[in-house]
């Protein structure tokens, strides 16, 4: 476990304040992901204890491996490859009624949820599919009330539908669904709000570091990739979907959620009711002024950090 190095931001967050983190990204599998990898690495409020690389479908037979890798190029970009741990998660969705295998990614959620050491709480954010929980859960169900996740997935509420990240695990979402872990879900209409342009992340991005290029430039490559769908992405613009799982744990916009009864999802991803008193936290708008503007300012920070370390050897 590492809280960032310090003298990295020029403030601390007190101790009480604090919060232990756990990301489980589908690193991959396209261009914002790796935005809010580096924006939780540079937050002081966290304790990051680990990254778990997460699979995506069918898209690749070694999505989660893809992950993996790309994680640990992240860390190298920003020089902290020896201060955090990776984990490699599910390799493929849950299959309802199968007992799931032990990763290394649900073992470190487990272990995290049963610290009997710390009064630091856990969260964990998912920016794909939610596998790596629901398989922690169905191995150890004593972890649920002992963290909270926070999930960007799945379709507009009240009725659903087709969501990249849900389309990759239902079964998952439904097993966290249908337990009690604390869960806050952004679903597909909400994490779309976080919009920017390639410009906007020219001026705010790219001239920060090796890390602010590499964001950039991997952003604008994937742009240009053949895709099947030509009219995404639209060509100069882009939403940072996974950004707000990393802003609502600095602020947790009070006013923006509402508490629902976990639905059941379809398999066209629909959702239908439950007769449960199980509820979940729903987002229905999240602040990308707050979101983008932390990260870019971080982003700046972490730059004159380096330059100034640079400028002292």
């Amino acid at each position: 476990m590492a809280f960032l190095k310090k003298g990295i931001m020029p403030y601390d967050v007190p101790e009480n304040k604090r919060l232990r983190l756990i990301v489980n990204t589908d690193a991959a599998n396209e261009a914002d992901d790796q935005f809010a990898i580096a924006h939780a690495l540079l937050t002081p409020r966290f304790d990051n204890v680990g990254l778990i690389a997460a699979h995506f479908g069918t898209r690749s037979e070694t999505s989660m491996q893809e992950s993996y890798d790309e994680i640990i190029n992240v860390l190298k970009l920003m020089e902290m490859e020896e201060d955090y741990q990776v984990y490699k998660g599910a390799e493929k969705a849950v299959v309802a009624g199968e007992k799931p295998q032990l990763t290394e990614g649900a073992k470190l959620i487990i272990d995290e949820a049963m610290r009997e050491d710390t009064t630091t709480p856990l969260f964990v954010i998912f920016l794909g599919p939610i596998t790596d929980l629901a398989v922690a859960y169905l191995l150890e169900p004593r972890i649920e009330n002992r963290l909270t996740a926070v999930w960007i997935g799945g379709g507009a509420y009240p009725h659903g539908g087709e969501e990249f990240n849900l389309a990759n695990d239902i079964e998952a979402a439904n097993v966290v669904f249908q337990s009690r872990i604390p869960l806050w879900q952004v679903p597909r209409n909400v994490y779309k709000m976080v919009r920017v342009t390639i410009a906007e992340l020219a001026v705010r991005v790219r001239p920060h570091g090796e890390i602010g290029r590499y964001l950039y430039d991997q952003l604008v490559e994937f742009n240009h990739l053949p895709r099947h769908h030509l009219r995404w992405p639209p060509g100069e613009s882009w939403q940072l979907g996974d950004s707000p799982a990393v802003s609502l744990l600095l602020d947790d916009h009070a006013f923006e959620y509402d508490d629902v009864p976990a639905p059941h999802v379809e398999k066209d991803m629909t959702y239908t009711a439950r007769d449960t008193d199980r509820t979940i936290r729903v987002y229905r708008s999240v602040d990308s002024r707050f979101t983008l503007e932390d990260m870019y300012a971080k982003l700046e920070l972490f730059h004159q950090y380096q330059l100034q370390s640079e400028g002292k050897k």
